[in-house]
Parts: C-alpha cells; sequence; structure tokens
C-alpha cells in the first residue's frame, strides 16, 4: 500500500517477527502498524509506529517527505505501538507540532521521561480543525475506544476517516486476504469489546460523515463494499448482538470425561438441526478465539471439571475474559464434572449471573468423573432447552 489519494501516502510497516500482540495475543500473520502522511502547503504526519519497526518506519517517512520538513504530528492513539517514535520525531524536526486530546498530553510523560515537550504541543479537541492547506483535518473524541485519549480526525477533502484502532485487525498487510472480518472480529472483541457503548458513541458521529475511506491503526484501508460492511459489523458488534446463528461449547477437561460430554452434546444439538455448533477445548485452544466465537453467537455452553473446590482454572480464566468484556445479552447451559464433590457448576453459575441479561437454561448436567447412560438423557433435555 503506497497511497491512499494522491495527497495521502501510506508510511506504516509491516510486523512479522513479533508472536504474541499486546503480549496475550498470537499473530501468526504479524502485525501492521499504520502511519499516514499528509502532503500539502503544511505536511501532517499522522501517527508513527512501534519502536520495535522504528529504523523502518524512519526510513518511510523520509522517502515520502522527499527532502521537506513536517510540519504537524497527530497522534490519535498514545498506545507504545503507535506512539513510540514521538521524541524522535520532535528532536529531528524541530519545528514539528505534536497535536493531541488534552488527555494525550497527561501521558506523555509517562511514555517520555525527561523530554521537555513545551511549545512543541497543540491541544485539540472534538470539532477542532487543522488546515494544512488544501486539507483540513476535523478532530473526533473517541475517548475509551480504547483508551481515554483516543481521538479520530476526518479529512474533508479526500473524506478519509483515519480511526485510531477502530476498524482494526491482527495480520500484516502483506498476508491481507479479502477476509477482513475473521481478524477484526477477533480483534474487536479482545481488545474494544468491553467499550460497546462508546463504540456506539462514535458510529453515530461517523455516520454524520461522508467517509469514502477508513484508515485505521492495523489491518487494511477500508473503501466502497468493505467499508460498508465493516460499519455494519461495527453497529452489531458494539450493540453486543450475535452477528451468526450457533451455539458454541466450551469445555475445560482434566482426564477427558468432561471432554466427552461436550462433545457428545455437540452430536445430540446437531442430530436436533442446530445449524452451527463449535466445540472448543479451552486448554488448547487460542483462548482470543474461543473470546471471539462466545460474542459471534447467541448460546454458549460451559462444562468444566471440579478442581480444589472450585472450577478448573482455565475456564475460570475464559468466564473472566468475558466479564471483563462486558458480556451480555446471551444464552447459556451449564455442565459439570466431579468424582467426590462436584463445584464447578455453582462457580460458573456465579460468574454467568454477574453478566448483564444472561439466562441460564435448565437442566444443569452433573457429571460424575466419566458419562453413564442416564446422562445421556439429560444431555438431550439441556439440548432442547438449548434449541
Amino acid at each position: 500500500m503506497d497511497t491512499i489519494s494522491n495527497t495521502i501516502k501510506y508510511i506504516g510497516v509491516d510486523d512479522l517477527d513479533i508472536d504474541l500482540f499486546e503480549s496475550q495475543y498470537v499473530v501468526p500473520e504479524g502485525m501492521s502498524y499504520n502511519s499516514y502522511l499528509i502532503d500539502d502547503e503544511k505536511i501532517a504526519v499522522l501517527d508513527t509506529a512501534d519502536a520495535r519497526k522504528g529504523e523502518e518506519w524512519k526510513a518511510n517517512l523520509t522517502a515520502a517527505l522527499n527532502g521537506r520538513q513536517p510540519d504537524y504530528l497527530v497522534a490519535h492513539h498514545m498506545e507504545p505501538d503507535h506512539s513510540a517514535l514521538i521524541a524522535w520525531m520532535l528532536e529531528t524536526y524541530p519545528n514539528l507540532q505534536l497535536v493531541c486530546s488534552a488527555q494525550a498530553v497527561k501521558m506523555l510523560s509517562n511514555f517520555f521521561d525527561g523530554v521537555d515537550f513545551t511549545g512543541r504541543v497543540m491541544t485539540v479537541k472534538e470539532g477542532d480543525t487543522l488546515a494544512l492547506g488544501k486539507h483540513t483535518l476535523q478532530f473526533i473524541g473517541a475517548a475509551m475506544i480504547h483508551w481515554p485519549e483516543v481521538i479520530m480526525s476526518y479529512d474533508t477533502t479526500d473524506k478519509v476517516l483515519f480511526s485510531a484502532d477502530a476498524f482494526g485487525k491482527f495480520g500484516a498487510l502483506v498476508h491481507e486476504t479479502d477476509d477482513w472480518a475473521c481478524e477484526a472480529r477477533r480483534y474487536y472483541f479482545n481488545i474494544c469489546g468491553k467499550y460497546g457503548s462508546q463504540v456506539q458513541i462514535a458510529m453515530k458521529k461517523i455516520a454524520a460523515l461522508d467517509v469514502q475511506a477508513i484508515c485505521p491503526l492495523h489491518g487494511p484501508v477500508l473503501k466502497d463494499e468493505a467499508l460498508a460492511e465493516a460499519v455494519r459489523l461495527y453497529d452489531t458488534w458494539s450493540k453486543y448482538e450475535p452477528e451468526s446463528e450457533g451455539i458454541l461449547i466450551a469445555y475445560a477437561s482434566i482426564h477427558g470425561g468432561t471432554a466427552k460430554a461436550a462433545e457428545r452434546l455437540g452430536e445430540i444439538l446437531r442430530e436436533k438441526g442446530a445449524k452451527k455448533v463449535v466445540v472448543s477445548d479451552l486448554s488448547r485452544e487460542d483462548m482470543a478465539e474461543v473470546i471471539e466465537d462466545a460474542f459471534r453467537y447467541p448460546t454458549v455452553v460451559v462444562a468444566a471439571s471440579s478442581y480444589d473446590a472450585g472450577v478448573f482454572p482455565v475456564m475460570h480464566d475464559f468466564l473472566y475474559h468475558l466479564q471483563i468484556k462486558n458480556y451480555q445479552k446471551r444464552k447459556f447451559g451449564i455442565i459439570e464434572n466431579g468424582s467426590w464433590a462436584p463445584t464447578a457448576g455453582k462457580v460458573m453459575k456465579g460468574m454467568i449471573e454477574a453478566m448483564k441479561d444472561c439466562e441460564i437454561v435448565e437442566p444443569m448436567v452433573t457429571i460424575r468423573s466419566r458419562m453413564k447412560t442416564g446422562d445421556e438423557a439429560l444431555l438431550e433435555q439441556l439440548a432442547d432447552a438449548l434449541i
């Protein structure tokens, strides 16, 4: 990707060496750290990049400047994968002004200890504009998507929205495919998922603009049909509404007994006509993928072994992830297993009840070590209640 328009250039970089984004999300296809340059009477650089790829980014910037000096550096988001080179920019270009929100100003010393920003910062807020010549940037407040200092900007000339982390996705651009939604979904629910109400506020602001392209800080530029589909999905996701029909069965099994029950329930559901059933082993599958599926479908079954008078830890971790991501508006079924004193069901029930507008259907199925003949009938009852 070289240009967005005749005067908006892409100067970001791919990171193909990273194993875990934010030290927790597997990214087998890498990441992109997106940055843009508006070439006008005044030159604006929009965000920098992660220090991991600092030298590559500097080379891209130098090539795009073609001997000129930048006038502004707009920092939409202070997270280090986008802001790591702010101090370098101010040192290298003495007349450069940093443009950011008041909340971002408060964070500067957190990341750049000892750097003197006196006289180098222009603070902007909702509705403020920055004239570059033919281009004018209009700033849009986007607090808590997913940090409090976030702003977006809209180029009123080329109708381009610079959306910060919104509409981003996992994956380097060199590996980009037509299937934007797959890794954008996993990215959204695991990183921005808690902040649906704030995303809805931003979506209403975006809807009032004539947006012809969206330039996020991760992932491809979105135009035409891809843009329309991304906006549609963001509206669904941020309302915590299911995207697709289906049932997720997430299980945590120690010696295989709980796994057998979960797999058998999946078979029964399919036999009864469930259109989509996903069975996931929480001990072995990517947690972020399972979180994604939990948000994607309207119904979730949690099946877990009892452990130390509680629940097997990986199930606790799964439900905790849902809680902190503001999970809501779903139907749950519960299967517990215990050889002498089953406790998993009680713990899972309590964690689900702490979530907003989540219904737990009966019966809660209790397995004693291994499935018995009588357990089949209980799984049938649970399947009927779920469907």
